[in-house]
């Protein structure tokens, strides 16, 4: 009697070598020996099965996080922080992933937002061989691993689009360790190197975009205390376009004379949700991102936060922020903190009321400011004034503390605005079984 759906497939060998064949574990032994297995101990610890069709990304995602302990900062189940598929929708909706799949630029986003380190590379941008030096590495450590986006069509497997990391590599016979986290339909198998390059060097139809990998490694620091990038997060990210596109643009078009002008000018077009980002940095609103309860290590963030905001008070740029409003008590304090409960007097900052604004909304418009590339200020066209502004913003001279999260800030920008330019490129390629 027939029996209703499938039950695994077979695997297509060759090319394919099942890892749990005769060859499949000689080639195991072989690799361990070789010292390029060393990331598989963590992976196979943490290897799971994709919930649905169309999570392979969020699977082969989850799996690497746990791998390299990264600590979600926020809770699975019960008391327990962990990475689960379902946590995963910080860049796309997961019914939409559900049903359409994730594309690559945004399974680097999501590694972003859960606090890893990410190098993610199309093969039109790297190599075959700086492929290959990579996987080596990583797999010679458990400090990071790769993913790969590949076509299953160049493995004679069915399906299209497939994410799976990589569990390490054979340098003899040059193969690497597919740890497939669709388990359901073909188990991990080996494959020669250059056939798994030649996988992810195919074309999405739909967008016209190649495939890739990336290696994702534990972060070098801890979550930023201002901002850590998300998706999610609406107000960072009409901020971020403000800081990053629209400010260079008013600097060309105006005839700016002085550092207090143009730091007017800055404020007068803060956009309409600067406010409610403020307040959500001061941590104001109660509510944490996705109504999830925070850790112990999070809730004691608030007093490095308040630090941060104390040293960007000492820096040139912020007395100039200040000489912008008409009274010093919009910098109250209360026994040495910043106070976020006396109300300032009330003065317009562009469409703004500043009795809205907290008094250290100066102190994080400073930190904004002097996080921006470089570049933002090239626009300038008074030669004085762009020396001094490149002076008020540099880095060098930071307190450590502060220096540290403006450099974090700065990356922040640039992934929210590589995050956005994916969605204008309509980078949309299906990732299925």
């Amino acid at each position: 009697m027939a029996m209703a759906g499938l039950y695994r497939r077979v695997l297509p060998s060759p090319p394919a070598v099942e890892f749990s064949s005769d060859e499949g574990k000689k080639l195991l032994v072989e690799a361990i020996e070789g010292g390029t297995m060393e990331g598989f101990y963590k992976l196979i610890s943490n290897f799971q099965t994709q919930s649905e069709p169309a999570y392979c990304g969020l699977a082969s995602l989850a799996m690497v996080l746990n791998a390299l302990e990264i600590d979600p900062k926020i809770k699975w189940k019960g008391p327990w922080r962990w990475f689960d598929e379902t946590m995963l929708d910080c860049c796309e909706p997961l019914e939409k992933i559900k049903a359409e799949g994730i594309s690559f630029g945004k399974v680097v986003c999501l590694a972003h937002c859960a606090g890893a380190e990410v190098q993610a590379f199309r093969t039109c941008e790297t190599s075959l061989d700086q492929f290959r030096q990579i996987v080596r590495s990583c797999s010679a450590s458990d400090g990071c691993h790769v993913v790969s986006s590949y076509h299953r069509g160049t493995f004679k497997q069915t399906g299209t689009g497939h994410f799976s990391p990589i569990g390490g590599y054979h340098v003899g016979r040059d193969m690497v360790l597919i740890l497939d986290v669709a388990r359901f339909k073909y188990p991990p198998h080996w494959v020669p190197l250059t056939l798994l390059w030649e996988g992810m060097d195919t074309t999405d139809q739909k967008t016209g975009q190649k495939r890739g990998f990336m290696m994702i490694s534990r972060p070098q620091r801890e979550r930023g205390l201002l901002h850590t990038f998300s998706c999610k997060n609406e107000n960072w990210t009409s901020i971020a376009k403000y800081l990053v596109d629209d400010i260079p643009n008013l600097l060309k078009v105006e005839d700016i004379k002085d550092v207090k002008m143009l730091i007017g000018l800055i404020c007068k077009s803060l956009p309409l949700d600067f406010e409610k980002f403020i307040h959500w940095v001061l941590g104001i609103q109660s509510a944490v991102d996705g109504g999830v309860c925070i850790s112990k290590e999070e809730k004691g963030r608030p007093t490095i936060k308040d630090e941060v905001l104390k040293q960007a008070e000492v820096t040139g740029l912020h007395k100039n922020v200040l000489d912008i409003l008409p009274s010093p008590e919009l910098n109250c304090r209360n026994e040495g903190k910043l106070d976020t409960a006396i109300p300032p007097p009330q003065v317009m900052v562009g469409h703004l009321n500043s009795s809205n604004l907290p008094p250290a909304w100066s102190n994080i418009l400073t930190v904004l400011l002097i996080a921006l590339p470089p570049e933002t200020w090239s626009g300038v066209k008074d030669r004085e004034l762009l020396q001094e502004i490149n002076r008020l913003t540099s880095v060098d001279d930071l307190p450590p503390l502060l220096q540290e999260e403006v450099l974090h800030l700065r990356r922040q920008l640039y992934l929210t605005k590589k995050c956005q330019q994916s969605k204008v490129d309509e980078d949309q390629s299906l990732a299925r079984v």
